[in-house]
């Protein structure tokens, strides 16, 4: 019989050492350890994941699977229940790191199985629930990134890149501040910041224009 460690390593203070090391540290001793990186719980299915697939031929009945949370084993509350089920009826043990949780098909009282398909589907419920929680905590996180770039952009340029172009090109032929405002239709104010300093008007307004492309694109 073998005691599997399966780990999910997809962020930093995920890594493969410090799965093993929790796992280890609470008692498990670990024959081999599986892990996938860099894939996402929340939009992958275990079977879809190339190490967690290897799961699926590796284990057999009598083997242990230590996983750190019932997390690691779904992407949503259906997925997660199934597979807990499914290696069950294969004859599969799974226990976790966290609250040293035990999930078996040994017992045939209808009592104890009902109470732990209970705690199943209430262990597979909290963990969609945190994953959704993690997953609108990052879009919270974009938009408040996203406000912070537009405010190190500074205020949006007054004129567009049609209108840089003709400023530039009546600057060049020594066209009147008036002038060049009449025609491009922008203020006089603008167009003599415009002239003040040329290279920066350009620079904002590339900013400004990336910015937007970005946003457009996200």
């Amino acid at each position: 019989m073998t005691t599997v460690l399966y780990a999910r390593v997809s962020t930093s203070d995920q890594t493969l050492d410090h799965q093993r090391t929790q796992a280890e540290a609470a008692g498990f001793t670990i024959d081999e350890v599986v892990a996938d990186d860099g894939v996402s719980g929340i939009t992958t299915r275990l079977a879809q994941r190339p190490q967690g697939r290897r799961l699926w031929d590796m284990l057999r009945k009598g083997d242990t699977l230590v996983v750190r949370w019932v997390d690691r084993l779904g992407r949503n509350y259906e997925d997660v229940s199934d597979t807990i089920r499914e290696f069950m009826r294969r004859g599969v043990v799974i226990r976790t790191v966290i609250n040293n949780m035990t999930f078996d098909g040994a017992t045939k009282d209808p009592m104890q199985q009902a109470v732990r398909d209970a705690l199943i589907g209430f262990m597979a419920a909290l963990s969609q629930a945190q994953a959704e929680a993690n997953k609108e905590a990052q879009t919270a996180g974009i938009a408040h990134a996203k406000a912070n770039v537009l405010n190190y952009l500074g205020r949006k340029p007054s004129f567009t890149r049609q209108q840089l172009k003709a400023v530039h090109d009546m600057i060049e032929r020594e066209e009147g501040t008036s002038t060049i405002a009449t025609v491009t239709g922008l203020s006089r104010q603008a167009v003599l910041r415009i002239k003040a300093d040329p290279a920066g008007a350009e620079q904002i307004l590339a900013r400004w224009e990336a910015a937007e492309e970005a946003r457009r694109q996200a």
